[in-house]
């Protein structure tokens, strides 16, 4: 188990962890400031969320722990885990055809909405990460 204690962070690597699948009572972390940009999360065991500049990044019912999370211009990648399955819903590039690849296998190819929205469902056990890995067509 990885949780993120202080609910967000900076990795060596440049990329951001957070979330705390552990937690009993929503947390939250206002004014994280990472690359210019500034980040704010709310997690607990029932829903962790990230957005940045005001802006939504990343939803996960129940609440998940993401570590490594990179958003580069063509997707994101990230690890994730938590006690139990995941609906993870991220924001891309509206109206946009992205591969996803779950643990090291492609999953398939989806299209965001109009919004700019793509969710997946992730399978979690305890003490399990998941590699998630979405990247534009």
């Amino acid at each position: 188990m990885s949780v993120v204690k202080e609910l967000i962070r900076t990795e060596a690597n440049g990329a951001i962890s957070f979330g705390n699948y552990e937690l009993d009572k929503k947390s939250k972390l206002s004014d994280f400031e990472h690359d210019g940009d500034m980040y704010k999360v709310k997690t607990y065991n029932e829903i962790t969320k990230l957005e940045r500049n005001g802006m939504f990044v990343y939803e996960s019912v129940p609440g998940t722990t993401v570590l490594n999370l990179e958003v580069v211009e063509d997707g994101m990648s990230f690890l994730v885990e938590g006690e139990k399955d995941s609906q993870i819903t991220v924001e891309l590039e509206e109206d946009t055809e992205y591969a996803i690849t779950i643990d090291h296998v492609e999953v398939g190819k989806m299209k965001t909405n109009l919004g700019g929205k793509l969710s997946i469902s992730v399978e979690l056990e305890q003490s399990e990460q998941v590699a998630v890995e979405i990247k534009k067509m």
